[in-house]
């Protein structure tokens, strides 16, 4: 799955949304929230990096990882008219690519995003 822009959260209240009203799970190194909503004409993506997970770069690199882990395996998310929001932890900047990988997914399918494989 590619990410068009299109897929972007762009509405501050639709992140606020996302965490209030909706589901989340922490893991070790994300914390993934979702919440369904049947007006989405297609999945809504947001990703939120804070300055506690480290310097640009390290954000930058996070931001890029997790989008590819989304483009990756956002086929396999049950409903897509759906928020997602996913929000990296402190000191996942140093965890490797699998790590993150295996923990978005084991937080993906707590949340009954995907099933298991």
């Amino acid at each position: 799955m590619r990410l068009p822009r299109k897929h972007s959260m762009s509405k501050r209240a639709d992140f606020f949304r996302a965490r209030k009203d909706g589901q989340a799970n922490a893991g070790r190194f994300v914390v993934l929230s979702t919440l369904a909503d049947p007006a989405l004409p297609h999945l809504k993506v947001a990703i939120i990096t804070t300055k506690k997970v480290g310097k640009a770069h390290d954000r930058n690199l996070l931001r890029r990882r997790i989008r590819a882990i989304i483009q990756r395996h956002g086929d396999r998310i049950a409903d897509p008219k759906r928020l997602l929001v996913t929000i990296p932890r402190p000191g996942s900047a140093a965890a490797s690519f699998g790590d993150l990988e295996l923990d978005w997914l084991r937080q993906a399918q707590r949340l009954g995003l995907i099933g298991a494989r």
